[in-house]
């Protein structure tokens, strides 16, 4: 980790990605949506992990328009769908789409944990013990055991990037926050173990990075009075993500970013940054292409 780098200052170039392999949770709305297309714009091969089909081959439809449509282009590679139920899953399930994925790529060059839950907003002592599991264990448990199944692929590749969905509460606990600050807590502790195991012993980077902002369902069910018009829309945070995912992170792991605020505003600072969009998934199957 080097104290010079930013990916809030990166600028991409057309085909920063290009080549890659890229897996992103949550990639059927909001953030992980408007990421996933960007990384298909920067000529990733880009896998589409979600709980909706219908939502993922909405998305899957865009990145293929998106290609057909660029200017003097013979269209970038496909994307491809990936079923899994984050809250459901099983061992089985994580093992097909790990097995889906050698098969197809025989790699992994980059995978975006940006599903999880929000749960409630309540005081710990009144917090409901279910939703409390619930929330841990998709936003926690299930992008660990994500993780762990698609290490080896991602130990196949020349210049490989893990990257967590963060938030400013999961580096500065604020009331109320519950099970979704915990659980982003720990994703930071996740990171940082994880970080300092492959350090020095594969090229994969481990980071995570808070979205800050977003207008997103999950934004707007933590502030239903706020105005929509005042926050940023997805479409306009990307950068960060591919800055991360990209080259332009070689040899920077262990650190805790932020996609908004000045350089100096460092990664801890308490701010009021809400959650990002996130969705799990609802079925398991393999990954697929969609013309």
């Amino acid at each position: 980790m080097t104290d010079s780098f930013d990916p809030r200052t990166h600028h991409a170039s057309p085909d920063e990605l290009a080549g890659r392999v890229i897996a992103i949770t949550g990639a059927s709305d909001g953030l992980g949506r408007a990421v996933a297309l960007a990384c298909a714009r920067h000529g990733a091969s880009v896998i589409l992990i979600g709980r909706s089909e219908a939502k993922l081959e909405k998305v899957h439809g865009e990145i293929a328009a998106a290609a057909a449509a660029a200017a003097g282009s013979a269209g970038g590679p496909e994307a491809a769908i990936g079923v899994l139920d984050l809250e459901r899953a099983l061992a089985p399930d994580y093992d097909r789409l790990a097995q889906a994925l050698d098969k197809r790529y025989g790699r992994l060059d980059g995978l975006l944990h940006n599903a999880g839950l929000l749960g409630t907003l309540a005081p710990i002592e009144h917090y409901d013990v279910p939703t409390w599991c619930r929330v841990l264990h998709v936003n926690v448990t299930a992008a660990f055991a994500l993780t762990q199944v698609l290490l080896p692929l991602l130990k196949r590749s020349a210049d490989a990037s893990v990257v967590f969905t963060s938030s400013s509460v999961g580096r500065r606990g604020r009331a109320y926050w519950g099970a979704y600050a915990v659980s982003k807590f720990a994703l930071e502790g996740l990171s940082q173990v994880l970080a300092d195991e492959l350090e020095g012993t594969s090229v994969i980077r481990v980071n995570t990075l808070n979205p800050g902002r977003a207008r997103t369902a999950m934004r707007r069910h933590a502030y239903p009075a706020e105005d929509v018009a005042s926050v940023p829309s997805p479409e306009t945070l990307t950068g960060p993500y591919i800055a991360l995912l990209g080259p332009a992170s070689r040899g920077i792991t262990g650190g805790a970013f932020d996609a908004q605020g000045s350089a100096s505003a460092a990664a801890r600072a308490p701010g009021a940054e809400a959650p990002p969009e996130v969705s799990s998934s609802r079925s398991s199957s393999p990954p697929s292409s969609r013309a």
